[in-house]
């Protein structure tokens, strides 16, 4: 390192510097130039503070830089005071000061601006070293974040080259086949200086192709000039050089490493620039701006590379576990639906439903929803809380669940058996009156008096006749006639004698009741049983430690039978008190119902009719309008049409 000293021109001070070894490079100032000096460090400046004044000497002198400032002066203690409160001054001397002190103080001053850059250089190593540490701390926190399989691969490709200054860059997974045996599979290339197509392939882990040979190995392969690569066993394959006139020069290939040592992908960066927005146009572009990746370079890459891994791994866990509580969620429904086969794949749909009508509210660019926006995240919220918004079914008996007509199958049988037995007990009591006939009178003249009795049997089975086929028509879950209301009351005043018992009723109160029903074909007890399957639903769900992404599945499914007048069930929830996305769900939970082609107990509505039904609905403020407007005007009803 040469030593510079500079000083004024005064005879004196050209004395004093003589004195100074040879070692020292000696530059005489020209006090009265105008021109800032300018030199290269490190330096140390004399200076005569009786003849230059502190500010005019330090104005005179750059503004950074590592140099000192001697002062020689004659000993005003004024000036003395001034000078050292200078952070430039290293000493201040006497004019006279001998040889030895001078050149020993100069010494001590070059000393001085050695550690003060040994000093900054550390600080700025220091510094450099926290900024790497906190990118690759913020880099890790992007990569742990992300739970888009497709994206989290492009960002540590991305987030590799940025690290490392690269202009271009591939990276490879491995792949398990069923055998156990391993292959690379090339998933994803960037490049700043040209468009690359791109053709997914795979190579086998060996060490005949560089990443095969980095899988292979686990070892990192720093590679200054890739056309001159010796000692190695592969070679660097130039198809694409070739094609598209690129040279690939520097080489990086980097193994990702789990937790156990274990190879799960590799990196391959290319092409180490001096300026990273510099694009490689052409060899000679590439000869002046590529360089070899430095050793620091590359254990930034390794340790971005194991930070990538454990990304990579944590994302393929999450979304094993995301599959496997998916595949859940479907088989608890296809569980439940398997109790009542009539409503099989109602969930599915209205989970379609609901997640069509969330894509059209992020679309509304004007009306009252235009700054409510779903997340990818909020949309599966929505889809798991339409799929298990039935769920509560599991707590209500079978049979109420399935019940299609307004007795149950086992009674209706019952009452058909009683007016079997009635006819047969009908036409016993014929053939004992035309018997009893014969006995007493014979058979002589019996034609007539057998006539009455056939017209009078007829009669009663005519009767039995239209009394069944009105029991018929009101077991149906039809609203319920006036005429047939009253023609039940009629068929429960009538009895029949039991020959093994006391006179029996042909209906029994229970199903008398049943039969009575004005609409559907449920009595009040069972529609309270059906309408606790929110209840139950809802006391299911919030058992379940549901992750902060899914935390208001619960909440979601409580409310789906509520109208926005109070109105619905089971808590009479109104307006603002009802989930947006329960909103939603609602629409799609009464169109898959009205429309539903598969239910024994109503027949499938037209979509137009269905529309039109919840139309009445929306104008009768149960349920949200423009929500409505939405599913009719965007067609979410037509994405069940073909399910």
């Amino acid at each position: 390192m040469v030593k510079t000293v500079y000083y004024f021109r005064p005879t004196h001070l050209s004395d004093v510097v003589r004195k100074l070894p040879r070692s020292y490079r000696k530059v005489p100032i020209n006090r009265d130039g105008g021109d800032h000096i300018s030199w290269k460090s490190p330096a140390v400046l004399l200076a005569d503070a009786g003849e230059d004044s502190l500010s005019g000497i330090e104005h005179r002198l750059p503004a950074d830089g590592a140099w000192q400032i001697i002062y020689l002066m004659k000993g005003s203690s004024l000036v003395s005071a001034r000078v050292r409160q200078s952070e430039r001054v290293f000493a201040v001397l006497p004019r006279e000061a001998a040889g030895p002190v001078l050149e020993k103080t100069v010494a001590r001053a070059f000393d001085s601006l050695r550690a003060l850059k040994e000093t900054a250089d550390a600080r700025q190593q220091l510094h450099l070293a926290t900024t790497e540490l906190e990118t690759l701390n913020e880099i890790g926190v992007a990569l742990s974040a992300e739970r888009n399989f497709e994206a989290l691969l492009e960002k540590i490709l991305t987030k590799s080259r940025g690290i490392t200054s690269s202009d271009a860059g591939s990276l490879y997974l491995v792949v398990e086949e069923k055998e156990g045996a391993k292959h690379l599979e090339f998933k994803l290339t960037q490049n700043d200086s040209h468009q690359v197509p791109f053709r997914q392939f795979t190579l086998p882990i060996d060490t005949r192709s560089i990443a095969g040979y980095a899988a292979a190995t686990g070892k990192i392969l720093n590679i200054k000039d890739a056309y001159r690569m010796r000692g190695l066993p592969f070679r660097l394959n130039r198809d694409f050089d070739e094609k598209f006139g690129y040279r690939t020069k520097s080489m990086m290939v980097v193994p990702m490493k789990n937790q156990k040592d274990e190879v799960i992908g590799v990196l391959q960066l290319i092409n180490a620039k001096r300026n990273a927005s510099v694009k490689l146009t052409s060899k000679k572009v590439v000869q002046a701006e590529v360089v070899p990746y430095s050793q620091r370079s590359q254990e930034l890459a390794a340790s971005l590379a194991s930070q990538a891994a454990v990304a990579l791994e944590n994302n393929q866990l999450y979304l094993q576990v995301e599959n496997l509580f998916e595949n859940f969620v479907k088989a608890s429904v296809l569980a439940i639906e398997s109790r009542d086969p009539t409503t099989s794949g109602h969930s599915m749909r209205v989970a379609k439903l609901t997640e069509g009508l969330a894509d059209a509210v992020n679309r509304c660019d004007s009306g009252p929803y235009k700054d409510i926006h779903f997340s990818s995240q909020d949309v599966k919220e929505l889809h798991y809380a339409s799929l298990l918004h039935d769920f509560g079914k599991i707590g209500v008996q079978e049979k109420v669940l399935v019940k299609a007509d307004k007795l149950y199958p086992s009674q209706m049988a019952m009452v058909q058996k009683r007016f079997l037995y009635i006819r047969k007990a009908v036409e016993l009591e014929r053939m004992r009156k035309k018997m009893e006939y014969l006995l007493a009178r014979g058979n002589q003249n019996y034609q007539e008096p057998f006539a009455v009795i056939d017209e009078e049997h007829g009669k009663e089975l005519a009767k039995l006749d239209e009394f069944l086929d009105q029991i018929k028509v009101a077991n149906k879950p039809t609203v319920l006639p006036e005429k047939v209301s009253e023609k039940l009351v009629e068929i429960a005043r009538w009895s029949f004698e039991d020959p093994s018992g006391p006179t029996e009723p042909l209906l029994t109160p229970e199903e008398f009741q049943f039969l009575s029903i004005r609409k559907g074909s449920l009595d009040p007890e069972e529609r309270i049983q059906i309408n606790s399957h929110v209840i139950h639903s809802f006391n299911f769900l919030r058992q379940i430690p549901w992750t902060k992404e899914l935390k208001n599945i619960p909440s979601i499914v409580r409310a789906h039978h509520e109208k926005l007048d109070g109105s619905g069930y089971p808590y009479g929830m109104k307006g603002d008190a009802i989930p947006f996305q329960t909103k939603m769900m609602t629409i799609s939970d009464i169109f898959d119902a009205l429309t539903a082609r598969d239910r024994p107990y109503k027949k499938a509505v037209p979509v137009e009719r269905a529309l039109d039904i919840i139309g009445d609905e929306v104008k009768s403020q149960l349920l949200d309008p423009v929500l409505f407007h939405l599913f009719v005007e965007a067609k979410i009803f037509q994405m069940t049409a073909k399910d």
